[in-house]
């Protein structure tokens, strides 16, 4: 019959109890609850190791006086220190996110109006994609959204296990992605390569939480810029836009109409190469002194086709003054993004909900006129002067093929180039923008710099869409080099020989050196 000694009988009483205490944490892990079985593992398990190193003990203590076990004890207590720093730094980490995006258009992070608008959900929104496939794109882009509000949920669906849920929603092929609120569904995409952006998703939100749909109605019949114009000096691209705010968009003749109709929550009087008629003119006015919503641009007269729009009473019961000159920019600051001095950069904003966001931003107004207030001591309307040119910027009388300052007929920069006026009428709220160019939001113009978020700020403004007032998602940059057939030789002899033969070279003449 063996004998066991005191050695044995506390390893085998180790060894035993910790395998009671693993076996109950295992068990309390993966019952939730800490149950009787469980109790009597870690009890059992406890007790052994207990016993274990108090029949040990003094084997314990012979075994960590000896040099090798120190050395051994210090290593184990050095490792298990820097596993804890970095356990505590992944806990940190985890309690406390923070991402770095490094790209130029910061195309890894939502855009400042995306955060507003999930952020401000008062009503709970879920997206589904329907497709057995993963999508790890989507899901990180969806991961961000739910960091910004418990309104927002997501989740991916197979259509083939799940079909009532996507009888639930529509989906009638994979790859669809839909986003609802209460009754309301909006369809995004669908098709096996097309991808869901950050704009698709933000605008279906804004579709399936507004409970209205408001109007912006824009003047045609003297040659305003047009919605349906795809050319590079039409509005397509704006009614594009608009529509992914959640606007509806409509043209409208006030001769034909015989006043603004009733719908139009905003009126766009968009760039008139022609006059209006006094009855027009009284009509838009009327409009705003009802507590209506406009903007006007008025670009310079700078050939025969451009004529006065004979706004200028509207102007003058707005304490606007329209110049009528053209815009010149002599800093060069525009020749670095590739305009002349005809197109007045801006950079100096005015202290407006529309601007509020533009600090340290650009927008381009090809051929312009000053617009500022007429009365700066006048409080009625309230006017504020939105955008600046540079202190080297001036006016001319007309476009001149080289435009040289002259004291004696142009004014000195800083110049305003737009405002917003505001006033009670009616007892409503009345809204009067007026900027002096009508190109910068043009198809051409309005994905320029900030261009494209001065013109959607403006419409959510004029609507009192002031939660909309933010920084749209970029789009990223092209920055690929385009090499003609000469440089593409050229650059393949420097890869097979010029830097093979510098190493080559190089490994020589160490060898050489150290010879």
């Amino acid at each position: 019959m063996t004998k066991w000694n005191r050695a044995e009988i506390a390893k085998s009483s180790a060894t035993i109890g910790l395998a009671c205490l693993i076996a109950g944490y295992y068990r309390y892990s993966y019952q939730g609850s800490l149950l009787l079985m469980s109790k009597a593992l870690l009890i059992s398990g406890g007790a052994l190791v207990a016993a274990a190193i108090v029949l040990g003990f003094r084997d314990i203590i012979a075994y960590f006086t000896k040099r090798s076990s120190r050395l051994g004890t210090n290593t184990t207590i050095l490792a298990v220190a820097v596993l804890g720093i970095l356990g505590l730094l992944n806990f940190v980490g985890l309690r406390h996110h923070k991402r770095f995006d490094l790209t130029t258009e910061k195309m890894f992070t939502l855009s400042d109006q995306t955060q507003k608008i999930v952020r401000g959900l008062q009503k709970d929104v879920t997206v589904v994609r329907f497709d057995k496939r993963p999508d790890q794109e989507l899901d990180d882009l969806m991961a961000e959204y739910k960091n910004l509000s418990p309104h927002f949920k997501f989740q991916n669906v197979d259509p083939q296990e799940k079909p009532e849920i996507a009888q639930q929603y529509g989906a009638k092929r994979m790859g669809e992605v839909m986003v609802a609120s209460g009754p309301h569904t909006e369809h995004i995409e669908a098709g096996m390569q097309a991808k869901t952006s950050e704009e698709d998703i933000t605008s279906a939100i804004l579709k399936v939480t507004r409970e209205t749909v408001k109007t912006v109605c824009f003047v045609t019949g003297h040659g305003e810029k047009s919605v349906a114009s795809t050319a590079e000096e039409g509005y397509s691209a704006v009614d594009a836009g608009l529509k992914k705010e959640n606007y509806e968009t409509r043209s409208v003749n006030l001769v034909s109409e015989n006043s603004v109709p009733s719908d139009c929550s905003v009126l766009v009087v968009a760039g008139p190469t022609q006059a209006y008629f006094p009855q027009e003119t009284a009509m838009i006015g009327k409009y705003l002194d009802d507590g209506g919503k406009a903007l006007i641009e008025v670009d310079p007269e700078v050939d025969a086709k451009q004529q006065d729009p004979k706004l200028d009473s509207i102007f003058q019961a707005w304490n606007v003054n329209v110049g009528k000159n053209v815009v010149i920019d002599a800093s060069g600051i525009g020749r670095l993004f590739g305009t002349g001095p005809a197109i007045p950069l801006v950079t100096d904003y005015g202290t407006s909900p529309i601007t509020s966001n533009f600090t340290g931003s650009m927008t381009f107004f090809p051929l312009a006129r000053t617009v500022s207030p007429a009365d700066k001591s006048k409080t009625d309307p309230d006017v504020v002067e939105l955008l600046k040119t540079s202190p080297r910027s001036f006016t001319k009388p007309k476009l001149e093929s080289r435009a040289a300052y002259d004291p004696k007929t142009d004014t000195a920069g800083p110049l305003s180039l737009g405002v917003a006026a505001s006033r009670s009428s009616a007892g409503k709220g009345a809204r009067l923008v007026v900027i002096g160019d009508s190109d910068f939001a043009s198809n051409q113009a309005l994905g320029q710099a900030r261009n494209g978020d001065l013109f959607y700020n403006t419409i959510n403004w004029l609507a009192q869409d002031e939660n909309l007032i933010s920084i749209r998602p970029k789009s990223a940059t092209n920055r690929r080099v385009n090499l003609t057939e000469g440089q593409q030789k050229a650059l393949g002899w420097v890869d097979l020989i010029a830097l093979p033969g510098v190493v080559i070279l190089s490994g020589v003449y160490i060898w050489w050196k150290r010879r």
